[in-house]
C-alpha cells in the first residue's frame, strides 16, 4: 500500500510555497514536490528585474487588472492583499518600497535573499521538499504518480493534494503545461495555454533589422485598435518587445485569434482585415504641431537630419518611417503625411512571440472548475492555484500577488478539507 502523507504540493513556485507554509503553520504535515533540482527558478527569474511583488494602486483598481477573472480572484487577494503581501515579505527580512510607477519591489531589489529566509522558514516548520521528481498523474488506485531521477516511480496518497504547476512560459525553468492532458484525461475542463505578456512578431525589412536590434523605442504610444498607451519597446530581431507591448498581448492575442493558423499553429496573416501595432512616436506633440514643425523648410538638409532636429525623433524613429514608407510610399511624401505617419505609424502584426519566451501565459484550468476553496469539483481532494488557473494579468506585480494569494487561498481551503476529516 503506497505511504500516507497528509499534504502534498506539486510545484515549488510562490503559489506552491506559499501553500505549504499556510498548511505547515497550522501543523499540518506537508510535502513539497517539484520535478526542478531546486524550487523558486521562475522567481529568481522575476527578480532580475527587481522582484516588481505587488503594486500599490487602491485595491478596486488593482482587482479591475484581472479582468474577467477578478470574480475568481478577488476573495484570495482580500484575505491577502497587497499590504499583508508587502508585511510577510518584512517578516522575512526584506522590507519593501513603492517606487515611482506604484509598484513594490523589496528594498534589496533581488530574490534570492528572500526566498532563502523563505525556505529556512519552510524547513523550520516541518515542510519537506522533495526535487527532481516529476508528476505524472494518478495511478488506478488514486495514488500521485512521482517519477524520480532514476526512473523510479513513487507513489503517494495524501489526504490533501495541491497542483501549483504553472503555466507554460519559461518551460526550462519546470513549468511546460504538459499537465493540462493529465486534467484533461480526468475531465477537468482546461482551457488552452497561450502566451501574455508577450512580444510581437513583425516583418522587417533587413537593413533595419540589422540595423536596429536591441535598440530601445523611448518614450511612445501604442494601440491596439484602443486607448493608446504610453511607455518604451525594443526592437529584436523578429519584431518588438517591452512594457508597452506586453500590456497590449492580450487585446493583439484576441485580435489574431480570428486569423489563420500555420500548420506549426503560429499565427499567419489572412486575407481581409489585418491586425495592426500602431506606434505614436510623439505622444507629447499633437499631429498639427508635428506639420507645423515639418512645414518649415529644410535647408538642404537630409531627411534624417530634418527629423532629427525639428520633431526630435531619434534614428531608430527614423528607421521605423522608412519601414512605413516601403509600405505605403506616400507615408513620406509630404509635411502632412509625415507628421500623420509619426502620429500612427501602422506595423501588421504577424503573431506573438513563442510562449516559451512570454513572461507569463494565459489559460489553464478553468475558473468554474473551483469551489471556493480552490478545490477541483471533479477531483475531491485535489486543489489548484497560481498560473495554472485560466486567469491572466499586466506585468506590474499583479502576476506574483495573484500566485501569492491563490496558494495560500488554496492552503486554507485544504485546512478546511482535512479538518472535515475528508480523504
Amino acid at each position: 500500500m503506497a505511504p500516507r502523507s497528509e499534504a502534498v504540493i506539486i510545484g515549488g513556485g510562490p503559489a506552491g510555497l506559499m501553500a505549504a507554509e499556510v498548511l505547515a503553520a497550522a501543523g499540518t504535515a506537508v510535502t513539497v514536490v517539484e520535478r526542478m533540482p531546486s524550487v523558486g527558478r521562475k522567481l529568481l527569474l522575476a527578480g532580475r528585474g527587481g522582484l516588481n511583488l505587488t503594486h500599490s494602486e487602491d485595491l478596486p483598481c488593482f482587482l479591475a487588472r484581472y479582468g474577467t477573472a477578478a470574480s475568481l480572484l478577488a476573495p484570495a487577494i482580500a484575505l491577502f492583499p497587497p499590504q499583508a503581501l508587502r508585511g510577510w515579505s518584512e517578516g522575512l527580512g526584506q522590507p519593501t518600497f513603492v517606487g515611482s510607477s506604484g509598484r513594490v519591489f523589496p528594498v534589496a531589489l533581488k530574490t534570492s535573499p528572500l526566498l532563502r529566509a523563505w525556505l529556512a522558514r519552510l524547513r523550520l516548520l516541518g515542510v519537506e521538499f522533495l526535487l527532481r521528481h516529476h508528476w505524472e498523474g494518478w495511478d488506478g488506485a488514486g495514488a500521485l504518480c512521482l517519477r524520480g531521477p532514476d526512473g523510479a516511480v513513487r507513489r503517494l496518497r495524501p489526504a490533501a493534494t495541491l497542483l501549483a504547476l504553472g503555466g507554460a512560459s519559461w518551460p526550462r525553468l519546470g513549468s511546460d503545461g504538459s499537465w493540462t492532458a493529465t486534467l484533461a484525461a480526468r475531465d477537468v475542463a482546461v482551457t488552452r495555454l497561450e502566451a501574455a505578456n508577450c512580444g510581437v512578431t513583425l516583418d522587417w525589412s533587413a537593413p533595419f533589422r540589422g540595423r536596429f536590434a536591441g535598440t530601445p523605442l523611448k518614450r511612445i504610444a501604442a494601440s491596439a485598435g484602443g486607448p493608446g498607451l504610453r511607455g518604451e519597446a525594443v526592437v529584436t530581431e523578429t519584431g518588438l518587445e517591452g512594457g508597452v507591448i506586453y500590456a497590449l498581448s492580450a487585446a493583439l492575442r484576441a485580435a489574431l485569434a480570428s486569423q489563420v493558423r500555420d500548420p506549426a499553429g503560429a499565427f499567419s496573416a489572412a486575407a481581409g482585415a489585418r491586425v495592426v501595432l500602431s506606434l505614436d512616436l510623439r505622444p507629447d506633440l499633437s499631429e498639427e504641431a508635428l506639420r507645423a514643425r515639418l512645414d518649415r523648410p529644410a535647408q538642404g538638409q537630409s531627411l534624417a537630419n530634418f527629423l532629427r532636429k525639428t520633431v526630435g525623433l531619434a534614428p531608430v524613429g527614423i528607421g521605423l518611417l522608412r519601414e512605413a514608407a516601403l509600405a505605403e510610399p506616400d507615408a513620406l511624401g509630404s509635411a502632412a503625411a509625415i507628421a500623420r505617419t509619426i502620429k500612427r505609424l501602422d506595423l501588421p502584426v504577424l503573431g506573438l512571440a513563442p510562449i516559451g519566451r512570454a513572461i507569463s501565459s494565459a489559460g489553464g484550468s478553468a475558473c468554474e472548475e473551483l469551489d471556493a476553496g480552490f478545490m477541483l469539483r471533479r477531483l475531491p481532494g485535489v486543489f489548484a492555484a497560481g498560473e495554472m488557473l485560466d486567469w491572466e494579468a499586466p506585468t506590474g506585480g499583479y502576476l506574483l500577488q495573484a500566485a501569492f494569494a491563490t496558494g495560500a487561498a488554496a492552503g486554507r481551503g485544504m485546512l478546511a478539507w482535512l479538518a472535515r476529516g475528508q480523504t
